[in-house]
């Protein structure tokens, strides 16, 4: 009997396949990655195909990159450009301009107030001439605190203008008792007596000596602030574009050649989305470089035909009002005639100035004959026959409504230096109540004449305005959008050149 062989159990479960722990899963994933940071720093992936498109992927995003931001700061320095000319200092300066012109003319009423005595119908009447006073008194507060304004942290400049309001406030004590005291004298036309004539003397020394330098001062280094800043500015601009140009040009570069190694490598022609991101980069530069080409210009016309200008007129405006009460003065007080006839002769030489011939005097007489001939034969080629604040202006404006605008300023202040030396005549001849009527009279065209020349000139300084004006909206607009403009396109083109290559590394089975 055969005895049956014993069979191993057979187990109930299979045994366990081994498994990687994770520890060692782990490690694994350590090594592959410092493989790829190896192979990344010896420039391994550069000898494959995907890692070279990969890379010029990259430098061409970073390329538009730096594009998108040299176009960025070029706008950023246009914008400050066009609001510091534009909307800020700009306008300010022009405004505290107003101080010299309202100061000037609040001294000017009140020599006319005096002059005429108790018949108060002479000139344009006290009434008037009181109104003007005051309208002037509130201009030169309104301008000082414009001044105070502008004048930021410069605690020089903040000081000059609080020495203005100071000496302003003393101007007019002394000019209210001068008045008082005009009054009760009740004097005839041009004979002031001397209590009245002395306190003017202080108020207008005051004025003369203190707040008119100052004030002038304080317009100049205003006016040089505003000139620095658009110097600075512009030039930023203008550089502006070399860093566009240069970034784009890099940009560009590195577009076509990696399309045209990518041509080489994968035999095909055309890429459309690199194609459109190349498109696009030109168009960007261009548009970008002539966007800030044209905002050099806006600023330029903008200085140079509009503020400069206007500033200008403000400031021929101011003197010329100044030297107009010299005449009043020099009828006032004839005691001091021959200080205000030397007044009158360097401010009418600061507004047009023509170099006498060697050997002639230089007085009032030949400045009659020179200036006279110079301003009514002045045309717009002939720029260089005179200097002064209406020679700067010749020597720029253009031709057309600006040089008919100031032919017709120059003819008219020929007319006021021709009544200014029949007035003097009549003095020096001993008739001086014949020359009071002659400029105060109302039969007399001496204010009316003034009047006209003021009037050229505030035409002139609306030319300048508006040329001033339309500068700053073209600037406006031109900037219109350029806040998006550089990083919504570089994203567009960058987002391209992604299109374009993800269907060469979709053919290595990487994206």
């Amino acid at each position: 009997m055969t005895t049956p062989t014993r069979q191993p159990a057979v187990p109930t479960k299979q045994p366990a396949v081994p498994t990687t722990t994770p520890v060692r899963r782990a490690g694994r994933t350590l090594e592959r990655q410092r493989g790829a940071l190896v192979t990344l720093v010896r420039g391994r992936w550069l000898k494959t195909v995907p890692g070279r498109i990969r890379g010029w992927t990259a430098l061409a995003v970073v390329t538009i990159a730096a594009l998108a931001l040299a176009l960025m700061l070029g706008v950023q320095d246009a914008r400050q450009g066009v609001q510091t000319i534009g909307h800020d200092a700009g306008p300010q300066v022009v405004a505290t301009g107003n101080l010299y012109f309202a100061l000037s003319d609040m001294d000017a009423q009140v020599a006319d107030i005096l002059l005429i005595g108790r018949d108060q119908t002479l000139g344009i009447g006290r009434t008037e001439s009181m109104r003007r006073y005051e309208q002037a008194r509130s201009d030169a507060s309104r301008a000082a605190i414009q001044a105070a304004q502008l004048a930021g942290k410069d605690t020089d400049r903040k000081q000059t203008v609080q020495e203005v309001i100071d000496g302003l406030g003393q101007y007019q004590r002394l000019v209210g008792q001068a008045l008082t005291l005009n009054d009760q004298s009740e004097h005839p036309v041009g004979e002031a007596p001397k209590s009245v004539v002395g306190t003017y003397q202080v108020a207008s020394d005051l004025m003369k000596l203190e707040l008119l330098p100052k004030a002038y001062n304080l317009t100049l280094d205003s006016g040089a602030t505003v000139r620095q800043s658009y110097q600075e500015k512009r030039t930023s601009v203008l550089d502006g574009r070399y860093w566009v140009l240069a970034a784009g040009g890099g940009a560009l570069l590195v577009l076509v050649v990696g399309q045209l190694a990518m041509t080489r490598e994968f035999r095909r022609l055309l890429n459309p989305g690199l194609a459109l991101a190349t498109v696009g980069t030109i168009v960007l530069v261009s548009v970008g470089v002539g966007m800030l080409d044209s905002q050099a210009g806006h600023l330029l016309r903008a200085k140079r035909d509009g503020f400069d200008s206007v500033l200008t007129m403000s400031r021929a405006r101011a003197i010329s009002h100044s030297a107009f009460a010299d005449e009043s003065r020099f009828l006032l007080d004839p005691g001091r005639a021959d200080t205000y006839e030397q007044n009158y002769l360097d401010k009418a030489s600061t507004i047009l100035f023509v170099e006498p011939p060697k050997g002639t005097p230089a007085n009032l007489a030949t400045y009659y004959k020179l200036a006279v001939k110079a301003a009514t034969e002045y045309r717009p080629e002939n720029r260089s026959a005179f200097l002064g604040l209406l020679g700067d202006e010749a020597r720029q404006v253009r031709k057309g409504p600006e040089s008919d605008a100031l032919a017709r300023a120059l003819t008219a202040y020929a007319t006021v230096l021709s009544n200014d030396q029949r007035m003097r005549a009549l003095v020096a001849s001993g008739d001086r109540r014949g020359a009071i009527d002659f400029r105060m009279g109302r039969g007399s065209s001496a204010i009316r004449d003034f009047d006209a020349y003021d009037a050229a000139l505030r035409s002139l300084a609306a030319t300048h305005s508006g040329a001033f004006d339309r500068a700053i909206r073209q600037a406006d607009g031109g900037l219109s959008g350029w806040k998006v403009i550089p990083p919504v396109s570089a994203a567009v083109i960058a987002a391209l050149v992604l299109v374009g290559v993800r269907p060469r590394l979709a053919e290595f089975g990487r994206i």
